[in-house]
């Protein structure tokens, strides 16, 4: 089987086997008894296929995985890859330390081979907390190697800039879904991270099975997985464009005698960020070992990759960045909203009257409680934001990085001015202070991605900022509608 190396220390296949519809076959009432379960993961083992993918919420996928790994003569070579995905709010030492030794006794081991994690609110800087936590528990050998999951390219930087020691970043990735791109694979080449892409098969939309088929109505869809890769090729251009597209991929599938799953899957191995794909297994049913097999061998001509590359040209871009379908509209996902995930999403800070017309809220930095001021205001409809660095917990963060202190300070507002009921689209004016005229473009273009079509009024000056290790300063100002 052919590998790749994902860091120095950890070479996977590049194709992994996900075991996420183990919750789905649990969700359909059927009991799985794990001993059987884990005897239909030994076909994938010995054909080569010895990476398998799980999570915390994927039923008792950790548990059927840890059996299989404990009992089959060739289980050190099978590797766990498992995520943590916390509820939002704060995240305490403790907890992470829960959420690890949970997993270990699920698969009953002594260590992770590499532990996923999730974020879903970056105005939240608990995402960052919850990383260093994890990297102590590295360090102390209860994890072999820290991923995430479904991070955007600015926040995988600044977690990568601050000293995380991430090898991958697992994300949704596939002809239709080309977010994986640019920005992404910019950040990737730079840091030496490698994507771990899932939806390859779009729920197994990208098959045969719908070449040609009429568009299907979303309430009929039987399985979570197709509703949401439904609206994924709805926001790509809609069914029409979509069986452009498979008619393109099912003529290079035949010149390579094989199917359009493989070549939609085999064509994101093209992408040089791409260590391997993700394909799902319905355990003891079929299990594709042949057709997977054939997938790794396929290689492709010139005229192949332009083909299906002007096909992919004729769809519209999936909007926002590489997992934004979990944190805002529109929400990509099964429901088209967050319901079947999270109940609430706390407010970062707590707002604290002053005043009937007047609240504040604070970070909690020693600098606001040492010069006394609040992080931000609000009166009327006009909220104001304190000049803000990139501090957290006593800590500058994002390194020597001048974009990933920008991102994580514009976080910082964000999250102040979401504290007080607006959002970043509220913001009119920002002024910039950078401590070196080198960084204003890197600044620049962070401002600039996270503040488009929303256009406030800007300045940006060098200033000779306070404190060690800060590359940027940025104050804003927010108006809310009547």
């Amino acid at each position: 089987m052919k590998k790749t190396l994902l860091s120095p220390t950890l070479s996977i296949p590049r194709l992994i086997i996900g075991l996420w519809q183990i919750a789905d076959m649990e969700k359909e009432g059927r009991q799985l008894d794990p001993i059987k379960t884990a005897g239909y993961m030994n076909e994938y083992v010995e054909a080569g296929f010895t990476a398998f993918d799980m999570a915390d919420h994927y039923g008792s996928s950790e548990i059927i995985a840890g059996k299989c790994k404990n009992n089959h003569p060739k289980g050190a070579s099978i590797q766990l890859f498992t995520k943590w995905v916390p509820k939002p709010g704060s995240i305490d030492r403790k907890e992470v330390r829960n959420a690890i030794e949970n997993a270990l006794d699920r698969m009953q081991q002594s260590s992770i081979n590499m532990m996923q994690f999730h974020a879903w609110n970056y105005a939240d800087p608990s995402w960052l907390d919850g990383l260093l936590f994890l990297k102590e528990l590295k360090e102390e050998g209860l994890i072999e190697a820290i991923g995430v999951t479904n991070f955007d390219a600015h926040h995988l930087r600044i977690a990568l800039a601050h000293g995380i020691p991430i090898v991958s970043n697992q994300i949704s990735h596939s002809v239709i879904d080309r977010r994986a791109m640019k920005t992404m694979q910019l950040v990737c080449e730079e840091f030496g991270v490698q994507i771990l892409a899932y939806g390859t098969l779009a729920g197994g939309f990208l098959s045969n099975r719908w070449l040609g088929k009429k568009e299907p109505a979303l309430d009929t869809l039987p399985t979570w997985s197709q509703m949401k890769y439904k609206r994924f090729i709805d926001a790509a251009g809609g069914w029409n464009v979509f069986q452009q597209l498979l008619d393109t991929l099912n003529q290079v599938a035949i010149k390579h005698t094989t199917s359009i799953a493989n070549i939609a899957s085999r064509y994101v191995l093209e992408n040089k960020s791409v260590a391997a794909v993700i394909i799902g297994a319905r355990l003891g049913e079929s299990a594709h070992i042949q057709e997977h097999q054939n997938l790794i061998d396929i290689i492709f001509e010139a005229d192949d990759l332009i083909q299906i590359e002007n096909a992919i040209a004729l769809l519209s871009p999936v909007p926002g960045n590489c997992g934004d379908e979990y944190r805002k509209p529109p929400f990509l996902t099964a429901s088209g909203d967050l319901s079947h995930h999270l109940d609430t999403r706390p407010a970062v800070y707590s707002a604290v009257d002053k005043s009937p017309q007047r609240k504040h809220v604070y970070s909690g930095t020693v600098w606001e409680e040492f010069a006394g001021y609040s992080r931000a205001i609000k009166k009327g409809n006009r909220i104001l934001v304190s000049g803000t660095t990139a501090t957290h917990r006593n800590q500058v963060v994002g390194g020597t990085d001048a974009a990933a202190q920008t991102h994580f300070v514009i976080d910082k507002i964000e999250a102040a001015i979401e504290s007080l009921n607006g959002s970043l689209k509220d913001v009119v004016r920002t002024r910039i202070f950078v401590n070196s005229i080198k960084d204003w473009e890197a600044v620049a273009r962070a401002h600039g991605h996270r503040f488009k079509n929303i256009d406030p009024v800007n300045t940006l000056v060098q200033a000779k900022l306070v404190g060690d290790g800060y590359l940027v300063e940025i104050e804003a100002e927010a108006l809310l509608d009547e």
